[in-house]
């Protein structure tokens, strides 16, 4: 994908070297996301996770060996230019979708923290092992780079869409909180089981791989050769079904099978982000 390169002046951006482990100052959000995230990655069972994390938490916490300038931080390696590349992209496109409805006022701009080893987060810990995540508590994208190489393999192959598809759907869940669709979700898991809460945590991943499409699809002018199916392959390598391979159930899933992320990507490929409400509208 041809995207322009970046300018620190349009994004926000930290960086972060792994470090030592210092005392945690207790649990957050992150423990739902972390365990989503294991589960996301490496197909971990998410409340095995979740206990795991809540554990390692109240103990330790990953610290930050040292912060990198903006200019450091995406120009570390290849990866990360074309992270901050793709920021870039991604806040010039959802501020002109913003601006369009009439909702300029309430955009605002996530931050990508680009980290090695762990971090600490407004949700809590994070760590490599979790694969790209986002915090509703900072409203910020921390991706550890390395995670791309693991992408690749779990999808056959890389390429640059691939990584862009990953990152544009972490920002999917920067556009859920600042338009109030996540604060409405979790709100309605509250007051339903297990099955059904994960039935809502699937439909608003699902949204979150819509608005990638949307993205993509409103930059089709860059696209190149390849590029779409290096997204399609991504997204079907991440599926709840083909991570667990069959061992967690159907109403366990947590961010959709294959097909369904697939699919999700190809809805806002085709179509804009009002084709992507269906995904999260609560019944």
């Amino acid at each position: 994908m041809r995207l322009n390169p970046f300018n620190t002046d349009n994004i926000q951006v930290k960086g972060s070297r792994g470090g030592g482990v210092g005392k945690a100052g207790g649990v957050g959000c992150g423990t739902i996301i972390i365990a989503a995230l294991g589960y996301f990655v490496f197909g971990l069972d998410p409340f095995q996770t979740a206990a795991t994390v809540e554990s390692v938490q109240q103990g330790t916490q990953v610290g930050s060996g040292g912060d990198m300038t903006e200019e450091e931080a995406c120009n570390a390696n290849e990866y990360s230019r074309e992270a901050c590349n793709g920021l870039q992209s991604l806040n010039q496109t959802w501020s002109r979708v913003f601006q369009e409805q009439g909702l300029g006022d309430r955009f605002q701009q996530p931050t990508l923290h680009l980290y090695s080893g762990g971090v600490r987060t407004a949700c809590g810990t994070g760590q490599s092992s979790m694969g790209p995540f986002y915090c509703p508590g900072d409203q910020t994208i921390y991706i550890d780079t390395e995670f791309y190489d693991q992408l690749a393999r779990m999808a056959g192959g890389g390429g640059d869409f691939a990584r862009y598809y990953v990152l544009a759907h972490e920002y999917g869940h920067h556009i859920q909180t600042i338009t109030g669709i996540s604060g409405q979700i979790r709100s309605a898991q509250q007051s339903v089981g297990r099955a059904q809460a994960n039935q809502l945590q699937v439909r608003m991943e699902l949204q979150a791989d819509c608005y990638a499409g949307v993205w993509a699809g409103k930059n089709r002018n860059l696209i190149e050769a390849g590029d779409i199916e290096e997204g399609m392959r991504a997204a079907s390598a991440i599926g709840d079904d083909r991570l667990t391979g069959g061992r967690v159930s159907s109403e366990n899933f947590t961010h959709g099978t294959s097909a369904q992320r697939s699919e999700a990507l190809r809805t806002g490929l085709r179509g804009n982000d009002a084709a992507c409400d269906a995904y999260t509208t609560v019944r």
